[in-house]
C-alpha cells in the first residue's frame, strides 16, 4: 500500500467507489508519505480506506487479514522489486517476491476461490532474448536473482488458475516511473538530482550505463490496466508497456533540458555502477492487452519526464 504502485492503485480504486484495505509492514521508518493525504482525508480513512498490519513474510498475517476483511479482490503489490537489491539479497527476494505469491493463493484457495486475484509480474523475466520486441508468448530467460523470483511468481499464479480455477491474472509490467518511484531507480534517480542542481543543493549526478535502452511508463496508468483485467471475464497474462523505449541518455538529456540545464557539466560516469549482467533491449507488445481492454497508454517518454521533473522541482524549491 504505501509503495508507488500500490498507492496509485488505492486512489484508482476508491475513485471506483471501493472500500480499500492496504496492508502494511513494520519499517524503521514507518514511511506513508504516499498515502499521508489517504489517511488524511476525514471522509476516507477509516470509512472507505483502512490500513492493515502484516508482511508476505508472514503466512499468519497474510490469513487473518483475508479472512478478516473477506475481500472480493487481492492485487499483489508488495515485493522486493528492486533488481541491484536482489544480487545482494537473493534469499529474501526470492522468497518475498516469487514464494509469497504461493502462499497468497493457497489461501485464497483455502478461505474463498471466489476471490479475484492479480499478480504483477516484470519485463525482467526475457532478461537475454533475440525477439526484438516482447508478447506474452516470449521464452523466459531472466538475467537477475529479481527476474528469476517473478517467473517463480508468475507460474504460481498460473499453476492456481489452471489447477484450482481461481481467478488469478499476471501482467508483465514494463518499467513504470512516476515522482513516486524512489531514489533507488534510475528514472528518479535522475529527476531528483537535477532538481536539486537546479535549485544549487547538488553538483553532480553520478550514473551507470547511459547506453541501455529503456521502456518507460506511467505507474498510474499501468494500476488502471490491473483494475481492468480483473474485470474481465476470464482470467489472463498480459503484457502491459508502452511499445517504445528510450536510452537512458535521452533520458537525462530531456530531464536536464526541462531544467535548462546542460548534462554535459554534471553528469559523471560511474563503473560501480553497472551490473553484473545485462539485459536484452526490452520492449512490449501491447497488442493483446489493446484488443482485450482498451489498454492504450497516454503518458508517454516526454510527457513522464516533464512529469516528474516539474514534481521533484516543485518539492525542492518549496523546501
Amino acid at each position: 500500500m504505501t509503495g508507488q504502485d500500490g498507492s496509485y492503485l488505492a486512489e484508482v480504486l476508491l475513485e471506483k467507489g471501493y472500500e480499500v484495505h492496504g496492508m502494511v509492514r513494520k519499517s524503521a521508518t514507518g514511511n506513508t508519505r504516499n498515502i499521508d493525504h489517504l489517511i488524511r482525508n476525514p471522509e476516507l480513512f477509516n470509512r472507505r480506506f483502512f490500513l492493515c498490519r502484516g508482511d508476505l513474510a508472514d503466512p499468519t498475517s497474510l490469513y487473518h487479514n483475508i479472512l478478516k476483511i473477506k475481500p472480493d479482490e487481492i492485487y499483489n503489490e508488495a515485493d522486493q522489486d528492486h533488481v541491484g537489491w536482489s544480487y545482494d539479497m537473493v534469499g529474501y527476494s526470492a522468497d518475498i517476491t516469487g514464494a509469497a505469491v504461493g502462499r497468497i493463493l493457497e489461501i485464497i484457495r483455502q478461505v474463498n476461490p471466489g476471490i479475484r486475484y492479480f499478480q504483477p509480474c516484470s519485463s525482467n523475466m526475457f532478461g537475454k532474448t533475440d525477439s526484438p520486441v516482447q508478447s506474452e508468448t516470449t521464452p523466459f530467460n531472466p538475467q537477475s536473482p529479481y527476474g528469476c523470483a517473478k517467473v517463480m511468481a508468475y507460474y504460481l499464479t498460473r499453476y492456481y488458475r489452471e489447477a484450482f480455477g481461481i481467478f488469478a491474472s499476471t501482467a508483465i509490467f514494463y518499467n513504470h516511473e512516476s515522482p513516486r518511484r524512489t531514489e533507488e531507480y534510475l528514472s528518479r534517480k535522475v529527476t531528483k538530482s537535477v532538481a536539486r542542481i537546479a535549485t544549487g543543493k547538488q553538483d553532480k549526478l553520478m550514473l551507470g550505463d547511459l547506453s541501455a535502452r529503456i521502456d518507460w511508463g506511467y505507474s498510474r496508468e499501468y494500476m488502471e490496466a490491473a483494475w481492468q483485467m480483473l474485470q474481465l471475464d476470464e482470467p489472463d497474462d498480459f503484457i502491459i508497456a508502452t511499445g517504445e523505449a528510450h536510452l537512458v541518455k535521452e533520458f537525462v538529456d530531456e530531464a536536464f533540458a526541462i531544467a535548462n540545464l546542460k548534462p554535459e557539466n554534471y553528469v559523471v560516469t560511474d563503473p560501480s555502477l553497472l551490473r553484473p549482467t545485462k539485459t536484452s533491449v526490452l520492449v512490449g507488445d501491447i497488442s493483446k492487452a489493446r484488443e482485450r481492454f482498451g489498454f492504450d497508454p497516454r503518458v508517454k517518454f516526454k510527457e513522464l519526464v516533464k512529469l516528474m521533473v516539474e514534481a521533484d522541482l516543485h518539492a525542492e524549491r518549496s523546501r
